[in-house]
């Protein structure tokens, strides 16, 4: 017979399910589903990919926001996570009411902001509470949420261009999506009181030295993956107006990016988690380029195979790694990780002048292997797992 308390903490995988589909609905739906549904929004409404940074870069910044405001306060991960799923599932709704550039820069900004909190929220309880029940190695379906939503709303938005719908359709349709995940979430976060395991969050915890080093590499994962998951599709599309072809080229990241957090933590759970990390970039720096130096569109599925594949698993050995190594300030350092992403990624659209994408490739790549080395040169004698 269990006692009350321990009846609050949801099961493994309970707890691998709600983290699974508030990641889906937050980076899948709340951060990514805007990739899919650019060219459908340049071919219905006119959108140039001007105003497609621009809507990019909104939300890049609420995204920045909302990590720096966990980074500052450290809220509990329940409440984080609880808020963040609200406002994602409201202002992706907002987007399907209005073709004016103005709110749509404003529904994407907040959309931002509470992707952020889910993301720092989501990950942060999620591992907590199934370290606390011995599943560590359960993370990888967690992380695999965010490949599962971006699958899914690539197939929609290709489903969309197929039958020759509105965009406005596909984000309503995302929206309700978004909304069934966080009231049946919810249920599992609201009040879980017993589920924060660890310390409790460190808003006074003075950040280290070697904090600075992570925080910086993790900042040139963002800037340096971001532009082909911004543009990929659209850049198909330039290649082939098809959406058959083009639209394709968006489910085939999110798949893999599905995938690769699963299979990663099962085949390579002993390697340390910084030592992952730092592959990860290596062959997405590859991914980045392929496309850039060789425009078609088998190096566009090659470069979302590479990228899709290894963005996630970048993302989660970060998170891990910065658990391991940072004790009472994980909360903060992750919080401060991921702002620092965020300012990365909301650069990197900036960097597209006049619709060429080589030389900001040719940067971006430079950076992931700066990165890289300073990953492999600072963590060779961690002695934490991926999995641990």
């Amino acid at each position: 017979m269990h006692s009350g308390a321990s009846d609050s903490v949801p099961s493994a995988l309970r707890t691998v399910v709600v983290g699974l589909l508030g990641l889906a609905a937050a980076m899948g739906i709340g951060r990514f589903a805007f990739t899919p549904l650019l060219p459908l929004m340049q071919a219905s409404d006119g959108l140039t990919l001007a105003h497609g940074s621009w809507l990019a870069s909104a939300n890049y910044l609420g995204y920045l926001l909302g990590a720096l405001a966990c980074a500052a306060r450290a809220p509990t991960p329940q409440r984080a996570a609880r808020w963040g799923l609200i406002g994602v599932a409201l202002f992706t709704l907002a987007m399907g009411g209005t073709q004016a550039l103005a709110w749509q820069l404003l529904w994407r900004f907040a959309a931002g902001v509470a992707s952020a909190l889910v993301l720092v929220g989501v990950s942060s309880w999620a591992l907590g509470t199934l370290a606390a029940r011995g599943r560590s190695a359960w993370s990888g379906w967690v992380f695999a949420g965010v490949g599962v939503g971006i699958a899914f709303a690539g197939v929609l938005g290709w489903l969309a261009g197929l039958t020759q719908q509105p965009p406005a359709r596909a984000w309503v349709a995302l929206g309700l999506v978004a909304a069934a995940v966080m009231g049946w979430a919810g249920l599992t976060l609201r009040g879980n009181r017993a589920a924060q395991t660890g310390p409790a969050p460190a808003a006074a915890a003075r950040f280290a030295r070697d904090d600075l080093r992570l925080v910086l590499c993790y900042g040139a994962f963002g800037y340096g993956y971001i532009i082909p998951a911004t543009f990929l599709p659209a850049f198909a599309r330039t290649l082939i107006d098809d959406p058959r072809a083009f639209g394709l080229v968006w489910p085939v990241f999110g798949l893999a990016a599905a995938a690769s957090t699963v299979l990663i933590s099962r085949w390579l759970h002993a390697r340390p988690a910084v030592q992952v990390w730092a592959a990860s970039q290596l062959v997405m720096a590859f991914g980045v380029l392929v496309y850039a130096l060789w425009p078609t569109l088998a190096t566009a599925l090659l470069s979302a195979l590479c990228v899709g594949g290894t963005f996630m698993v970048a993302t989660m050995a970060g998170i891990q790694h910065a658990r391991a190594v940072a004790g009472p300030r994980a909360p903060r350092l992750i919080g401060a990780m991921t702002a620092a992403f965020a300012l990365g990624q909301l650069i990197g659209p900036l960097t597209i002048v006049g619709g060429t994408v080589l030389w900001p490739s040719i940067a971006a790549a430079a950076v992931l292997l700066a990165s890289t080395a300073a990953l492999w040169w600072g963590g060779r004698a961690l002695p934490e797992r991926l999995a641990s």
